[in-house]
């Protein structure tokens, strides 16, 4: 009797293999689709934690990467120093005063590289083959560049290069900018300490003042072939320091030395004041070819008639 209860017809089989499948199907679906979700989300997450790793490892190279040397040879890291511009001798100065310049280690390092291997700097240019030395460093230390006679040379006597060592070098300190001086009174010393200028332009500065007999306007140092508004910020100008050329009274070769008085146009005032009597104006040389209007008006604040 318990087999009629068992029995199923060949469509009731069907329907119960149906049934359960059905219910194995609505317990197993969202295992399978939490696994697979699961799944999903663990990927994406170590894909992005690979790219924010690889994104991190970026930006830390930026920031640790620089410029070095390929050498054997290591050198010891420096400490930062305050910046203190002043003369240097780039065959000479050691890793602190290098520092003291505003360079990093590892572009120290790139120097000390560069004497050892390359032997010495010979002209203030040849600061500019280090690896890494941005053009704008290079123009801000330019002006502090000075480098010293090479004594290697065979024919050297050792009383010389004693007496030459004995020598303080120049650690002559620049103005910082802002620093103004008085262009008709500053000594080759005071001029010298101007960022850009060194011992011979300070010396044509000053002879070129005395011939003059003082500066009138920055612009006239474009006379002596310097760049007058990138000084112009450096200098001031007092009118009342320059000194006078009498025409009535000063000689031939007096006239002369004066830059704007050439030998013609001093021959005609001499001719003028014995044919004439003495000057009281300058128009009174206007209507003489020698003197153009533009002669005239730059010799107008050099020149007096008592």
């Amino acid at each position: 009797m318990w087999k009629d209860f068992l029995y199923y017809t060949k469509t009731e089989r069907q329907g119960i293999i149906v049934l359960v499948v059905l219910i194995l199907g609505v317990y197993a679906v969202p295992k399978l689709f939490a696994f697979f979700t699961r799944a999903e989300d663990t990927g994406y997450c170590t894909e992005n934690e690979k790219s924010d790793q690889e994104y991190n490892d970026f930006l830390s190279s930026l920031r640790e990467t620089k410029p070095h040397n390929r050498s054997g040879h290591s050198f010891p890291s420096f400490p930062q120093q305050e910046v203190k511009l002043a003369v240097f001798d780039p065959n000479t100065a050691d890793s602190t005063t290098f520092l003291s310049l505003g360079l990093p280690s590892w572009m120290i390092k790139n120097i000390l590289h560069y004497r050892h291997k390359q032997g010495r700097f010979r002209h203030p240019e040849d600061l500019r083959k280090i690896y890494g030395l941005t053009k704008e460093q290079y123009q801000t230390l330019r002006p502090y560049i000075q480098i010293t006679e090479d004594f290697s040379s065979k024919d050297k006597d050792t009383v010389r290069l004693l007496t030459m060592q004995s020598i303080p070098r120049d650690t002559l300190v620049k103005y910082h900018p802002g620093t103004v001086i008085s262009l008709n009174s500053a000594d080759t010393t005071e001029l010298k300490k101007i960022p850009g200028i060194g011992s011979s332009i300070a010396r044509m500065i000053v002879n070129y003042r005395e011939r003059l007999g003082g500066f009138c306007r920055i612009e006239q140092l474009q006379e002596i072939h310097l760049k007058a508004e990138k000084l112009r910020p450096w200098f001031s100008i007092d009118t009342s320091q320059t000194h006078r050329v009498n025409l009535n009274k000063s000689g031939m070769e007096r006239m002369m030395r004066h830059p704007y008085i050439n030998y013609y146009q001093a021959k005609v005032i001499i001719e003028y004041r014995k044919k004439k009597g003495i000057l009281k104006s300058l128009k009174q040389l206007s209507l003489y070819e020698e003197f153009t209007p533009a002669d005239l008006e730059r010799l107008e604040p050099y020149i007096c008639y008592n």
